[in-house]
């Protein structure tokens, strides 16, 4: 049996997710049924659960935009993905957002159940930046003034509005003030204002009282609440509907907060940070943002500047990212060649240290333990198939796929079993891809299908 385990089953297919919730309700799991991200989420918000089985291709909230809202909704729940387009991109993109594995289909009850049980078993891996302290690499000069703001920061309560683009680390700023001030041992809590449903983003701050509205079974402390001593932090704040900045303002300016359909008063005794990607002046003189919440927030300003205006910590941070996933995932320490490190250092990195990150982690994934050559790092392309600036992109993702076949394939000595086990897919796919190449593929000794990985 498995121990009385409750699973979060996300799939728009109504027959798939009565085969799912057969398979695992025979298995001894609890089963709790969604039909797309945006109900999942829903359900999240409600209570918790051990781990989360869903499917890539959805309506309203897909699966990969709900991974990525697990940072916010369920930092610690570990998720398989299910993906009938089980490609090594796809592989590689559901692992970035934090996914512990993932399923081709078709698959068997038995490939299900056992994906399901190695998840659980591991858990959801935290980020290296939420275990111990913080990790910042700031070794370019470009970073001086954002240490002497952040130290500065640490040493009193006030408030903290971190700005810069999309991926330069607000995130990991805000902890780090966290970890060098006097509540450093007092909770950290996150929220991430784009993530959660305006609809709920009033309980989910300031708490609810029992029966406060539908659906409301019990009295629940707000993220306010949670945080107390702490820090909280208000992620992209700009995006916040106009009518809950004037409730933020309040409580921010009294210190106290009342939780939803309650009449008792909370005081409230604890730093709040603020990040946003946004030129919050803009959004104030449009007015998407109001003036007075602004200044309320803009106690300390601190301005991350992009990865690109701080070339020093570049490598550096690639390194890093290497060795937390090479860790994360239970791999051989690996590292870069020279080539791969110049490519690295030349590129201009438009997505900033998330898209490092994610670049770093693709690499790892695809090299498997061997040292990280240029072929595994698929750079260049942004939103839209935009190109990096300064940096050509690489090829279509079919032409980028065959290289770092060809070189795995020659890395292995024309070795297909081994070849498969190192890129995740198994020997019929890799057999076909290099039929599609021009390459012989006819069967060869210790080489079988069935030794494969699964794809």
């Amino acid at each position: 049996m498995a121990d009385e385990k409750h699973l979060l089953v996300v799939d728009d297919d109504g027959d798939m997710r009565l085969a799912l919730e057969l398979t695992l309700r025979k298995a001894g799991y609890r089963c709790t049924l969604a039909k797309d991200g945006q109900e999942a989420l829903e359900l999240l918000a409600g209570r918790s659960y051990d781990l989360l089985l869903t499917d890539l291709r959805m309506p309203r909230v897909d699966g990969i935009e709900l991974l990525e809202r697990l940072s916010a909704a369920a930092p610690f729940l570990p998720a398989v993905v299910i993906t009938a387009h089980g490609t090594v991109d796809t592989a590689v993109q559901s692992m970035k957002m934090g996914a512990a594995d993932f399923i081709q289909k078709p698959f068997g009850p038995e490939v299900l159940l056992a994906k399901v049980a190695a998840a659980l078993a591991r858990g959801r891996a935290e980020p290296a930046t939420r275990k111990g302290h913080t990790a910042m690499i700031a070794e370019d000069p470009a970073m001086a003034e954002v240490l002497t703001l952040l130290e500065a920061a640490a040493a009193t309560k006030a408030t903290v509005l971190i700005s810069g683009e999309s991926g330069t680390g607000k995130e990991v700023v805000a902890r780090r003030i966290h970890e060098l001030s006097a509540g450093a041992a007092e909770p950290f809590v996150a929220v991430n204002c784009a993530a959660i449903p305006s609809t709920l983003m009033e309980s989910e701050l300031f708490g609810h009282e029992k029966g406060a509205f539908t659906g409301a079974s019990e009295a629940r402390a707000g993220k306010f609440e949670q945080a107390q001593g702490g820090t909280l932090l208000l992620d992209e704040i700009s995006e916040m509907a106009p009518a809950l900045q004037a409730k933020l303002l309040r409580v921010l300016q009294e210190r106290e907060v009342e939780r939803v359909g309650g009449r008792k008063v909370v005081s409230l005794d604890l730093r709040v940070i603020a990040t946003t990607n946004r030129d919050l002046v803009a959004e104030v003189q449009s007015g998407r943002f109001r003036e007075d919440l602004y200044y309320r927030l803009h106690v300390i300003p601190i301005e991350l500047p992009p990865l690109r205006r701080r070339p020093a910590d570049v490598v550096p941070l690639a390194r890093r990212f290497l060795a937390d996933a090479t860790h994360t995932h239970g791999w051989p320490e690996a590292t870069f060649n020279a080539a791969a490190e110049e490519k690295i250092a030349a590129y201009s990195w438009p997505g900033n240290v998330r898209e490092l990150q994610n670049a770093v982690e693709r690499a790892a994934i695809l090299a498997r333990g061997v040292p990280v050559e240029p072929a595994h790092l698929l750079l260049g392309r942004g939103p839209g198939g935009a190109r990096g600036a300064g940096f050509e992109v690489d090829g279509t993702l079919e032409e980028m796929e065959q290289r770092i076949i060809l070189a795995a394939y020659a890395q292995h000595g024309d070795n297909k079993k081994a070849t498969a086990r190192a890129l995740g897919i198994n020997v019929k796919t890799l057999r076909a891809r290099l039929r599609s190449y021009g390459v012989d593929s006819g069967p060869e000794s210790g080489d079988g299908e069935e030794d494969g990985a699964e794809a």
